[in-house]
């Protein structure tokens, strides 16, 4: 394929190096996508983390098809579309008890956005309106606009953007590979680690703080799975100083932990929810957050013909998400994809951990359908050992996703044994020839 590749400015990606040696696809189906040179590539990574059903299935592509044909947009401001109201009922019947009001947006930063300025809204309607501080975590992702990058605390994603929101403050990550390298599912040791929250208290009052936002499995910094205990311990001290407990689950819902979201997995219930990714299995860009009935009941007062949260989205609630949505819902119901990775997880985790002992490997970690291999960095060169498996099992037909000298997988929930054997193969063969 000739083509010109000048104008596209690439997210995330090393535009240089990629536009000397392309990596372009063309198509995909099931567990595999295809490039432009009909080579057969499969899908590690669900995507990027999002086709959770695989690729091209039958009913999703229809449903988006007869939904442009029938109606392509409905203004999502002072009006709304019939499948905006079923979809948000589907959504509030499989998440966890009290998660039951839906608020749509296009994408998981849209939805950690919308989260972060509800929790600062409603403390404000509820009289507490010095309640603007927010606490999220190092070596978190929380999406890309001002909002998630301020929570966030991944260092690349924050060191070129000015001084970002104030008001804001972080808590420890939970990595501690001295005590807890190898684990297999949830680490042992760090629950601990959660009394942050009581030293944020400490220094700012608990009168100051809106909201703590956490992702349970903290996945774009190299699959951080939470220790035993850890999340129990957040809801808690959340509870005792009336602070909003947020799980960003754009990576985690849908089925990747094991349960339809990981709050139901480690058996924690947030204030707040967001989701996206595979709210559409990654078929047209939607997310939402998923309140509590009585967060929103809060926002429900005064004369009734005015807007009670000034903010949404032009796309809210767009038709062919909502449709694409439904008919992703219905896939994983009828295929039990929800919770497909608790059965495939222990040998997943078996196979996973059996790279162990393989060229620069020096960690392992892995939950439901999820998976972390972390390799001991170039000296000097951070992330260039991992960015070299990952080109080396491009050129094997495998697609991976590295963070830092990170390698993460998070394959579609119709894997098979024979895929994982295939990815795992393929990757130790990788790092073999890397050493």
């Amino acid at each position: 394929m000739s083509q010109n590749l000048d104008a596209y400015w690439m997210p995330f990606t090393a535009n240089r190096q990629f536009k000397k040696s392309p990596r372009l696809i063309t198509g995909a189906d099931g567990m595999y996508f295809r490039d432009d040179k009909g080579r057969q590539i499969l899908d590690g990574i669900a995507g990027l983390w999002c086709v959770n059903a695989g690729h091209n299935r039958p009913r999703i592509v229809k449903a988006i098809q007869e939904q442009a044909a029938e109606l392509d947009f409905a203004p999502p401001f002072q009006m709304a579309h019939p499948k905006a109201f079923e979809l948000a009922t589907r959504l509030a019947e499989i998440s966890p008890a009290g998660l039951n009001k839906v608020f749509y947006t296009n994408s998981g930063s849209e939805s950690v956005e919308t989260a972060l300025k509800m929790a600062i809204a409603y403390h404000r309607v509820r009289g507490e309106g010095a309640r603007t501080r927010l606490i999220g975590r190092e070596r978190g992702y929380h999406g890309v606009n001002f909002g998630g990058i301020s929570v966030g605390g991944m260092v690349g994603n924050r060191k070129m953007f000015g001084t970002m929101l104030g008001g804001v403050d972080h808590i420890r990550h939970t990595h501690d590979p001295v005590r807890n390298a190898y684990s297999v599912g949830q680490p042992a040791y760090g629950a601990e680690l959660a009394d942050d929250v009581e030293r944020m208290v400490a220094l700012h009052d608990a009168s100051t703080i809106a909201a703590v936002i956490v992702e349970p499995v903290a996945g774009s910094t190299g699959v951080l799975i939470p220790p035993q205990g850890y999340l129990q311990r957040l809801r808690e001290i959340c509870d005792k100083h009336g602070i909003l407990l947020i799980f960003d689950e754009v990576i985690t819902g849908f089925g990747r932990t094991g349960q339809p979201f990981a709050a139901q997995t480690f058996g924690v219930t947030p204030d707040l929810m967001t989701v996206a990714k595979g709210l559409t299995n990654g078929c047209v860009p939607m997310g939402a957050v998923l309140a509590k009935q009585h967060i929103y009941d809060t926002f429900m007062t005064g004369p009734d013909h005015l807007i009670e949260f000034f903010h949404g989205y032009t796309y809210s609630a767009h038709p062919l998400a909502c449709a694409a949505a439904l008919a992703t819902l219905d896939t994983y119901a009828e295929e039990g994809l929800l919770t497909r990775a608790s059965e495939m997880q222990s040998y997943f985790a078996e196979s996973l951990h059996s790279l162990k002992g393989e060229p620069h490997v020096i960690d392992v970690r892995n939950i439901g359908l999820v998976g972390g291999v972390e390799l001991a960095a170039l000296p000097g060169e951070p992330a260039k050992r991992a960015f070299n498996v990952f080109l080396d099992c491009w050129e094997q037909g495998l697609l991976i996703r590295t963070t830092g000298d990170t390698i993460a997988l998070s394959p579609p929930l119709i894997i098979e044994r024979s895929h994982i054997d295939h990815i795992i193969a393929t990757l130790r063969a990788a790092l073999r020839r890397a050493a």
